[in-house]
């Protein structure tokens, strides 16, 4: 008995794993700051957090995520057999037939789901999908595109949420303009840090295609539009808010570019992809002081 309870609580944590339940946590705990903070009315915030309809987007976002990043790694099992070995899960823990099966409910779930909420909310979750899809299978050995493309769906996460409230839209869109830059550069970023696998298998990422040097100077002109954009659209809401983003988006940005120029080892660049995570939340949670 004993034996299968431990049995089965390795499998909860090797599914959890595969379907990155912390990424999730952050997508619902940046749904609901946006929900609350950002289209508002802040003062109703109990009323928000009770509200049925928009759990039920949130719940099938993060679906369609979770649908995403098991077709991923349904895809990448020999990639990731070099470049995170003791985070493969289908092949071991799960079977690749239970894995397939859990992608399409979740998909059928999220899009239902969606449903339910309204048909523009489940018409985004459908194409969520085929593009998660899409990009498991074919972009993301491709350089560049399918970095652009998990930072766009990224943003639309936000973005959706003006589909079901539309108030303070410039807002929502300046920090789902955060959250692609962000997305966009962690990426590029995780395919310095999963070079040698992926070029085992002949994908075509930024880093094999140009280097790490020159994928670097690419990172450095993204950093920097990143920069100019966020401040440019503080100044054109409060100035205040340039405190802010200075506090909680600027200094951690100044020191990942710092890390950058002298990072050339995977351990290194799996350093700063965390630390982009971290940029990532402070943005979040700086929704509170707005």
């Amino acid at each position: 008995m004993n034996g299968r309870w431990r049995y089965r609580r390795v499998l909860m944590k090797s599914f959890l794993r595969l379907i990155r339940a912390g990424n999730l946590l952050i997508i619902v705990l940046t749904q609901y700051l946006v929900r609350i903070f950002l289209v508002g009315p802040k003062e109703d915030w109990l009323r928000h957090l009770s509200d049925f309809r928009f759990f039920l987007l949130s719940l099938s976002t993060v679906l369609i995520a979770a649908a995403g990043y098991i077709i991923n790694d349904y895809y990448d099992i020999k990639i990731d057999t070099i470049n995170k070995p003791r985070r493969v899960v289908i092949g071991r823990m799960l079977r690749r037939r239970h894995a397939m099966f859990t992608h399409t409910a979740f998909n059928a779930l999220g899009i239902g789901l969606g449903l339910l909420v309204g048909l523009k909310v489940a018409a985004v979750n459908l194409l969520a999908a085929f593009v998660l899809w899409l990009y498991s299978n074919q972009l993301k050995r491709l350089p560049f595109i399918g970095n652009f493309t998990v930072a766009l769906l990224t943003a639309a996460s936000l973005l959706v949420i003006i589909l079901y409230a539309p108030r303070n839209q410039f807002l929502v869109v300046t920090f789902a303009l955060f959250a692609f830059f962000i997305s966009l550069i962690r990426e590029i970023i995780k395919d310095m840090e999963d070079l040698r696998g992926d070029a085992t298998f002949g994908c075509q990422t930024l880093p094999i295609v140009w280097g790490i040097r020159r994928t670097k100077s690419l990172l450095y002109i993204l950093i920097g539009s990143f920069l100019v954009i966020l401040f440019s659209l503080s100044f054109y809401l409060r100035e205040w808010i340039v405190f802010y983003f200075s506090l909680f988006v600027f200094l951690p940005t100044a020191w990942l570019t710092w890390r950058l120029a002298r990072a050339d080892t995977r351990r290194e660049f799996g350093y700063l992809s965390t630390w982009c995570k971290i940029i990532m939340l402070s943005g979040v949670l700086s929704m509170v002081l707005l």
